[in-house]
């Protein structure tokens, strides 16, 4: 499988914090090497480094890098989460699984040279949704699930409970 890169646009540390923290944990999740985020947001980056430490896996974070930077050295296929893109029935067959791909979301208007230079723009639905949601359904089914329950390697591992809430610290 491919490494799997996430381009986030638009965030605003104030309005976003939360949404764009859910993009970097969704993705981290289900499969994501690492993310991109164009505003400088260092809480940003102290919150999933933190989660990264005490859950594991190799996940990487870095703020203040524009969308036009994160694809100049980028080589692989570029794949944008649009409301207004093809169908992701129709589209996800189609993107190789043996290159990196970055996939774009955005947080406010997204560029139209996002739109030019995206080998795959890409709707999960094509009505106004959420961006998370649109990340986790691409990702689940681009990695068939693969990613849901893979062991990280964690200093902390959440042993799966019908009722309650179980965590084990495994480093002591």
């Amino acid at each position: 499988m491919s490494d799997i890169w996430i381009m986030r646009i638009g965030h605003r540390p104030e309005r976003d914090k939360r949404v764009t923290t859910h993009v970097a944990l969704s993705s981290r999740a289900l499969g994501a090497k690492g993310i991109y985020v164009d505003t400088f947001d260092p809480v940003l980056e102290e919150n999933i480094r933190s989660v990264v430490d005490r859950f594991g896996g190799d996940y990487t974070i870095k703020t203040g890098v524009s969308w036009k930077e994160a694809f100049k050295g980028f080589n692989g296929k570029v794949v944008h989460l649009t409301m207004y893109g093809q169908r992701i029935d129709e589209a996800i067959p189609k993107i190789p699984r043996d290159e990196d791909i970055m996939i774009v979301v955005g947080a406010e208007k997204v560029p139209f040279e996002v739109y030019e230079r995206a080998d795959f723009n890409l709707s999960v639905g094509n009505q106004p949704h959420s961006e998370i949601a649109a990340l986790a359904i691409f990702l689940d089914r681009f990695t068939e699930g693969k990613a849901l329950y893979a062991d990280r390697g964690g200093k902390l591992t959440v042993v799966p409970n019908e009722r309650g809430k179980t965590v084990v610290d495994l480093s002591k």
